[in-house]
């Protein structure tokens, strides 16, 4: 089995990958979409989190997490995460006592400073362009684009190409 080194910073900002099993288009839906916002608002009563970006694709989602001050624990965040979305979306459980909704484990960056935090926001909006669902930013519905939109980080026509600092990023 292989030995993963994760980075474990307290408080620390996090841009994280989450794959569906075998890439199945499985959060697809409204009704799917539905179930994984809930067990995000959830977990955050629980295991407090400031999400500061997300975007939803059929088979993966890309996020940054801020944890609080002094906590590390993002994997036992996602554990639960997943273990409520999986437990909803498919109720039977192989022999491993698993369900095919996600896959095994997840990818992390700890964000080191407010450019490699702005090349993963860039990174993570521009998504949906990339990967050919819409062909403008702002016309992907499951992402948080919008909310930065209103914050002032983004024009709304942002994204209609490439952002410059993420042409070498490969985080699928």
């Amino acid at each position: 089995m292989s030995q993963y080194k994760r980075t474990y910073i307290p408080g620390g900002s996090y841009f994280f990958t989450l794959v569906t099993h075998q890439r199945n288009l499985i959060i697809n839906s409204e009704e799917n979409i539905t179930i994984l916002r809930n067990a995000f608002k959830k977990i955050k009563i629980t295991r407090p989190f400031d999400l500061q970006a997300i975007v939803i694709l059929p088979d993966h989602l890309h996020c940054i997490i801020q944890l609080p001050e002094n906590d590390i624990d993002y994997s036992n965040r996602w554990r639960e995460i997943k273990k409520s979305v999986s437990k909803q979306i498919h109720p039977e459980s192989n022999a491993r006592n698993e369900r095919p909704v996600w896959q095994r484990r997840f990818w992390e960056h700890a964000i080191r400073d407010e450019e490699d935090w702005h090349r993963h926001m860039d990174y993570i909006h521009y998504n949906p362009v990339k990967h050919g669902y819409v062909k403008n930013v702002k016309d992907w519905p499951w992402s948080s684009f919008e909310k930065m939109v209103e914050k002032g980080f983004y024009d709304i026509n942002w994204g209609t190409n490439e952002p410059a600092g993420i042409s070498d990023m490969e985080l699928e």
